[in-house]
């Protein structure tokens, strides 16, 4: 039985927050942004827009999109890093919002390579035959856990939401093919200090701006190339295919999709950017690139997508989709 991703649909708030905004917050310069990392500007969720509501309104247009009906809803799965609530799930206020009464529903977390961890996830419910229609959301409000005094992060992240429905009936794209892998003895080279029980809440960590992302950029940076290369490279083999048509990357620094891009030798202008629109979305970035593509672009049958990420844990990732 095949998982195919039979819809897509994306979710940005209106607010931009542009790099000359940027400029009036911290030392910096939008000719140092933008070389460095390709971002010109990001969205921020209003203040009483949270995840949920994101993701919502993703879902709802994927659902639409595929003709798919809330009692025909079997499984809400939702990647994020930043919940509304440590508990209650995110995924069952989305449900509550989709009347999804059949469904079951639940979070996972892998930071930026949620969305590949949710491929993974759903491609193996359906081809056991568990579930027929999922849900997949990839949810962030990460201004909500930016430092905005911070050079190094406040540049990166913006808000926003992608979803897709992925089915075992229908035509699309197959999930032909997902790698993933983690690291957790990188976990402190990019963290959130305080918030958990190891580090609850308290009067020292608000102070010591603990309850903010917290990033080694240059290791991050290392890793990141290697590891989506790796990934990349195994699925790449596994699926046994001769040509990639098309590169999805994770948005989070236009010189490690270059390397990237080079060392697959996909030309630029087969690798699908959001980056200087959107800059890093975490969860969500892959979701959102993939369908700005496929409503832009058309995809041949046969043609092949490659979506390789990279995120806090260290977590990383790559998927291959097929045009049916």
């Amino acid at each position: 039985m095949k998982a195919k991703i039979v819809s897509t649909a994306s979710y940005l708030p209106e607010k931009v927050l542009s790099n000359a905004d940027l400029e009036k917050l911290v030392d910096t310069t939008d000719e140092w942004i933008t070389s460095r990392t390709g971002m010109k500007e990001r969205r921020l969720a209003a203040d009483d827009e949270f995840t949920s509501n994101m993701g919502t309104k993703a879902a709802k247009l994927a659902m639409e999109r595929a003709g798919l009906e809330s009692k025909d809803v079997d499984l809400i799965l939702v990647a994020t890093l930043t919940p509304d609530y440590m508990f209650p799930s995110t995924a069952c206020l989305i449900q509550r919002e989709l009347k999804a009464e059949n469904a079951a529903a639940m979070d996972f977390q892998a930071a930026c390579s949620g969305y590949i961890y949710g491929l993974s996830i759903a491609k193996g419910y359906i081809q056991a035959g568990m579930y027929k229609n999922i849900i997949l959301i990839a949810a962030e409000k990460l201004s909500a856990i930016v430092d905005y005094e911070d050079r190094g992060t406040s540049i990166l992240f913006g808000d926003g939401a992608s979803a897709c429905v992925i089915s075992s009936e229908g035509s699309g794209l197959e999930i032909d093919a997902v790698t993933l892998g983690a690291d957790g003895n990188l976990a402190e080279i990019l963290i959130m200090p305080a918030g958990g029980v190891r580090n609850p809440a308290s009067k020292e960590t608000v102070e010591n701006r603990d309850h903010y992302i917290k990033m080694e950029g240059r290791e991050v940076f290392k890793h990141a190339v290697r590891r989506m290369e790796a990934a990349s490279q195994k699925c790449v083999e596994i699926s046994g295919v001769d040509e990639i048509h098309w590169l999805v990357p994770h948005q989070a620094n236009i010189r490690i999709i270059e390397v990237l891009a080079k060392r697959f030798k996909i030309p630029m202008e087969k690798v699908f950017l959001t980056i200087h629109k959107y800059g890093n979305t975490s969860a969500s970035s892959v979701g959102i690139a993939l369908d700005e593509l496929l409503n832009e672009k058309k995809i041949e049958k046969g043609e092949n997508i490659l979506l390789p990420a990279f995120g806090a844990g260290l977590t990383w990732g790559a998927a291959l989709l097929t045009k049916e």
